[in-house]
């Protein structure tokens, strides 16, 4: 008889809620990799009313036990506040951490959007003033159809993932 080990990654997704939360769906639901579930909007109103602490701990409960953070990259998330600081949390906390731009994949009401900025260019690192971007990597999925996109992140995440880790692990 042969075993199988389930490996699956504990992974946190970062977005921007409002725009990207179908998109960010479609990806957590892949099921290469076992993905945080963001917070129901009642819920975002009752952490948010606590103020940027409550906040940044939901954060860091959210994040804790994941290995590695997955920025869905849609029109709007570079420069955000909470975008940012899961960035430098991440990469702080010696998680692995990559972006995936996921404009060309459809909304609920059946759109795309525009390709947006890289999150990575908003972060740098104290060590050198690099930028994050230097270091992480982003994928932008080709494909002619959000079909084609989709599939394309469901054929690599799992190694996407697999190689930021490793990165963070090599000393």
């Amino acid at each position: 008889m042969k075993l199988e080990i389930n490996m699956t990654r504990r992974v946190f997704y970062s977005f921007h809620y409002a725009p990207d939360n179908w998109r960010a769906s479609q990806v957590r639901n892949i099921g290469a990799v076992e993905g945080n579930q963001p917070a129901k909007d009642n819920d975002w109103e009752t952490i948010t009313k606590g103020g940027d602490k409550a906040i940044e701990k939901w954060i860091a409960d959210q994040m804790d036990g994941r290995r590695c953070v997955v920025v869905l990259i849609g029109s709007g998330t570079a420069n955000r506040k909470w975008i940012n600081h899961e960035i430098v949390k991440a990469w702080n906390d010696g998680k692995g951490i990559l972006g995936v731009h996921v404009h060309n994949l459809k909304n609920s009401d059946g759109k795309t959007s525009t390709k947006g900025a890289n999150p990575f260019d908003h972060v740098t690192l104290k060590s050198n003033g690099a930028k994050l971007s230097t270091v992480v990597k982003t994928y932008d999925p080709p494909g002619s159809s959000s079909i084609d996109v989709y599939a394309h992140i469901k054929s690599n995440l799992e190694s996407w993932i697999e190689a930021a880790i490793a990165s963070r692990t090599k000393k």
